[in-house]
């Protein structure tokens, strides 16, 4: 056998995966605002948690910045996918500027619930990552106090409410499927007369991708999930694999790969998270290349074919 010649691996590529279609949706809206008013565009909060989207789109023209305190009077200002509590765009419009909200849909169908749970004098349990961009615009649509955060089991046996007869839940949309099952377990246990949202809120994307983990888990070595540390849903197809039995490592880009990693194994599973573009797939094939013989199979568990129309006034720039 030729010592030079690189070992056999066979990689197995999860569909779906990568950019969902809210992530689309907010990293077109950012680059037709470009279009539309010139540079330069301000981005409050990261459009997208993926460095490399984020990095793209200051090259065209965005600025991002953390509040809107930091937007000069006079230019457009975009918010992120994950949404913004509504003082935001109230305070926006009380200064004049024109913004564009790249809020995904289905973040918004949760604020949405919210409001008109609260509404109707429930008290709303919702279950999701204290600090998550998501988190906090969701909370910031309702008067304080009429959300209370349950994160983990543990919490929902803990947590203590009022009026038990007039009780609902949300949930982030980002969360892992099982742990979400878990946390409702209890509380339903807890609280039987609590209410359900109409449907699930944890979106298709995310559920889609956790799937699709679990059927590579089952095939594979070790699983690579492209996607930012900040991502939750990147971050759950990590604990997904995981609990499946299979070894698994975030990494953000090909140079984060260890080839020691490999040693021993002969396949390899590769996914993306929401936010993170097909170019870093490639990536990482190409670098694993550089060290093996690789054949590539996809493994696909459901098609996705959404996508969602872009703020009026958009559409034709």
């Amino acid at each position: 056998m030729d010592a030079t010649a690189k070992p056999p691996l066979e990689l197995l590529i999860a569909a779906p995966r990568g950019f969902c279609a809210g992530v689309d949706r907010a990293i077109r809206i950012v680059e037709l605002a470009i279009e539309k008013y010139g540079a330069p565009v301000y981005v409050r909060h990261e459009i997208v948690h993926n460095k490399y989207v984020v990095d793209s789109l200051k090259a065209k023209g965005a600025i991002f910045v953390e509040e809107l305190d930091q937007v000069p009077d006079g230019v457009p200002v975009v918010f992120s996918a994950h949404g913004v509590p509504k003082a935001v765009p109230a305070k926006a419009a009380e200064r004049g500027l024109s913004y564009l909200d790249a809020t995904c849909p289905l973040v918004s169908k949760v604020h949405r619930q919210a409001e008109r749970l609260v509404a109707s004098g429930r008290h709303i349990l919702f279950i999701g990552h204290a600090g998550h961009p998501e988190v906090i615009g969701t909370f910031g649509q309702v008067p304080e106090g009429s959300m209370t955060l349950v994160e983990t089991v543990a919490d929902a046996e803990a947590v203590v409410v009022g009026d038990p007869e007039n009780l609902a839940f949300l949930t982030q949309t980002t969360l892992s499927v099982d742990d979400t099952a878990a946390v409702l377990a209890v509380l339903k246990r807890r609280f039987p007369a609590i209410l359900a949202p109409g449907a699930d809120d944890i979106c298709y994307a995310t559920s889609n991708r956790q799937s699709a983990v679990k059927a590579l888990a089952e095939q594979v070595d070790m699983v690579l999930v492209i996607g930012s540390p900040k991502s939750s849903n990147s971050m759950r197809l990590v604990e997904v694999a995981v609990r499946n039995g299979t070894r698994s490592t975030l990494i953000q880009r090909a140079d984060d790969i260890d080839f020691a990693w490999f040693e021993g194994v002969r396949k390899v599973g590769i996914t993306a998270g929401a936010s993170a573009p097909e170019l870093l797939v490639r990536e990482v094939v190409e670098r694993i290349g550089t060290r093996f013989e690789v054949s590539e199979r996809e493994v696909e568990t459901v098609a996705e074919n959404i996508a969602f129309k872009l703020p009026r006034g958009l559409e034709a720039a």
